[in-house]
């Protein structure tokens, strides 16, 4: 799984990204100081199930405090897109394609409506936040219209002439994009575009086939960043009021930074997506300040700093994962004795043979039947998995 963070120049991504990964990456105040993709490793918080257990697990990716599981979750930062960034404008086709891969997009936006279009800094409520939401979302969708429309003539042709089924041609065309052929029948029936000859499907039909796929496939979560600044919170409302099909998340990325640092070098006990923090041993004034400010500014008025919540709500939320962990009934550890070690995110609806491959290829071949760890009662192969289960696969000997 992978998770985009996108959104204009200087809208505060990289900052974003460095406080979700701890990865070393450039920060700086001007346009595109991201170039290249920055891909790093963030993490999904969940309540662990060691405490059901009364044991203390052992993972073997990732980590766990406190009974809170940190599951690991690729995340790539591309360079700040801006307006007509679908025709090229700022490199945007060039980071728009870096995107292929992602499953869900977090559009970071300056809440506080401290930087214009093009990324540039200007004085606090200069512009409005609620315009970089708006374009975003339409550069993406007219970046996948571009793709279609680019071969539409020959796609149209071949499902006339050849009768190849239209379903196959699209998805094949956006096959980078993770489409697949019943996601695209389901859109066309959807507009009811089945009724009509692809040769005969105007632009804006094309584009809501374009938009609809693009939501399918890229859902949008939007992280208010900034929200520390004085004022941004009239910013966030008037957005979710404006938006009210978006989950909106106030951020505070330098805050969650700044935090997880200083928890790093031993200052403070913090476990991301917390809403507090305990001092460890005595800092100096400034530092005190800084944390105090924040603590004052973000988590007592936020009850976090939004970074957590941000990616654990784009897959738990929009792409509606769970987790699930392979345990045995008779023992919890593996070969080398690690308690509970693996826990894996599932797309939604997926069974219990679905997760007897994902484990390994072999066990979901000779797959008999699953246990409910938790109860102990026999489940089928087409068990549907819920978040949290803790499941043994029952598999015949090779």
């Amino acid at each position: 799984m992978q998770i985009g963070l996108v959104g204009k120049p200087s809208s505060g991504k990289s900052t974003f990204f460095k406080a979700l990964t701890l990865s070393d990456v450039a920060i700086a105040p001007y346009p595109f100081t991201t170039i290249k993709p920055n891909i790093g490793v963030g993490y999904v918080k969940i309540e662990c199930i060691e405490k059901e257990f009364n044991v203390k697990c052992n993972p073997r990716y990732g980590y766990c405090i406190n009974g809170q599981r940190f599951v690991p979750v690729e995340v790539i930062d591309v360079a700040g897109l801006v307006p007509g960034a679908h025709l090229g404008k700022g490199l945007g086709n060039q980071f728009l394609n870096d995107l292929n891969q992602a499953d869900a997009l977090i559009h970071i936006v300056d809440i506080s409506g401290s930087t214009n279009e093009k990324g540039e800094p200007v004085p606090p409520f200069t512009c409005d936040p609620l315009n970089d939401i708006k374009f975003l979302e339409e550069e993406i969708d007219l970046w996948y219209f571009g793709i279609l429309k680019r071969n539409w003539n020959k796609i149209s042709r071949q499902a006339e002439q050849v009768k190849f089924d239209i379903e196959t041609l699209i998805s094949e065309q956006m096959c980078a994009f993770k489409v697949k052929k019943e996601m695209v029948k389901n859109i066309i029936d959807k507009l009811d575009l089945n009724k009509i000859k692809p040769s005969l499907w105007k632009d804006e039909k094309i584009l809501e086939l374009s938009k609809e796929l693009r939501k399918a496939t890229k859902p949008i979560l939007i992280a208010c960043n900034k929200i520390d600044i004085p004022g941004s919170e009239e910013n966030f409302e008037r957005a979710k009021k404006e938006f009210p099909n978006y989950i909106l998340i106030p951020c505070s990325a330098d805050a969650e930074l700044a935090l997880r640092i200083a928890a790093k070098n031993n200052l403070i006990e913090y476990i991301p997506g917390d809403s507090d923090f305990i001092y460890k041993q005595k800092i100096k004034p400034e530092q005190e300040k800084a944390l105090e400010f924040i603590r004052e500014r973000v988590l007592k008025k936020f009850n976090s700093t939004g970074i957590q919540q941000a990616i654990n709500s784009a897959v738990f939320d929009l792409l509606k994962y769970v987790a699930v962990f392979p345990a045995g009934t008779s023992k919890l550890m593996d070969r080398e004795g690690r308690i509970l070690p693996d826990c894996f995110l599932m797309p939604p609806n997926s069974t219990a043979l679905d997760f007897a491959y994902k484990i390994h290829e072999d066990i979901g071949k000779n797959f008999l039947f699953a246990i409910d760890v938790k109860t102990k009662r026999r489940l089928g192969a087409d068990y549907v998995l819920k978040h949290r289960d803790a499941i043994e696969i029952v598999s015949a000997a090779k």
